[in-house]
Order: structure tokens, then sequence, then C-alpha cells
């Protein structure tokens, strides 16, 4: 598996000013973790504090992938902020559980439930 056979897209929108929700289609390998990076490092410049990373197109993701998950992830906290997992394909589920990252990083099934984790992080008191 080389790039050029299985290239990696990245599309991120900004459904709110805190909250980037990037879509990942492809390999998530060490051969394209590192744009992968680059994109959730420009959000985290830009202020983002919360990511929704959308890996529903993602067939097969390594320990590269799953490490720059991490990181993101720990770099979130810091400030507060979060990431959740949308939609993983059965493939990397299975990373992710076998791992335990799963049991750290949400996992959500769509955007709204996400969305309302992070509310709810942010505002627990919002739904009393």
């Amino acid at each position: 598996m080389t790039i050029a056979q299985n290239p990696l897209s990245v599309e991120v929108t900004l459904p709110r000013e805190d909250v980037a929700l990037v879509r990942v289609e492809g390999y998530l390998d060490v051969d394209t973790a590192t744009e992968f990076q680059h994109h959730l490092a420009n959000q985290l410049h830009h202020g983002r504090s919360h990511f929704v990373l959308d890996v529903s197109e993602v067939p097969f993701m390594d320990s590269s992938g799953m490490n720059i998950i991490l990181r993101i992830y720990q770099e979130t906290r810091r400030t507060g902020g979060s990431v959740h997992i949308l939609s993983p394909t059965p493939p990397v589920q299975r990373v992710l559980d076998l791992t335990g990252v799963s049991i750290t990083v949400p996992v959500s099934g769509s955007f709204e439930e996400a969305l309302a984790l992070i509310d709810g992080q942010q505002r627990p008191e919002a739904e009393a």
C-alpha cells in the first residue's frame, strides 16, 4: 500500500467556531498520518477546542493514526476541549477497542450525539 494507491482525503468544516468536524476518507496509516496531523494542528492553531473525527470512510487505521488521535486528545484536554470519534468502520473500531482508545476517546454514532456530548461537557447544568 502506497500513498498513490490509497490517498487520504481530509475535509474540515466548522459547524461552530469552537468545533471542527474533520471528515477523513482513505487509509490512515504511516504513509498518510502526517497529512492528517497537519490538518488537526492547523485547526488547533486557529483556536478550535473540540474535534469530531468522522472516520466512517476509513477502511484501515494503524498505530500511526491512532497515535495522532491520542495526541490531539491530550492537547485538547489541556485546554478544556475534547475529541470525539464518529462512526468508525468495523476494522477501525476493532483497533480502537483492542488498544483501549475507545475507552478514553468517546465514540459516537452521529454528529448530533457527539455535539450533545460536547455541550454536556461544557455546560453540565444544561440538561437539568
